[in-house]
């Protein structure tokens, strides 16, 4: 499955380590504002998104990690 993000945030975003080690296959550089990443999970899944928020100090953090149906 493909899953595409759009970072309107206005800040960067940081793709957690376990969204590769979950399965989901993408390039794990920062996403720029305004940038658009897809994410391609295993056939048969859907995504679980979570977003932390550790402040202008440290930015935010995102991970894509596939579910079974």
């Amino acid at each position: 499955m493909k899953f595409v993000y759009f970072n309107d945030t206005g800040r960067e975003i940081g793709i957690h380590p376990a969204t590769k080690e979950h399965g989901t296959k993408c390039d794990m550089s920062t996403i720029q504002s305004l940038e658009e990443r897809t994410f391609i999970l295993p056939e048969n899944t859907y995504p679980w998104v979570k977003m932390w928020d550790y402040g202008e100090e440290h930015g935010l953090s995102i991970l894509v990690s596939p579910q079974k149906h």
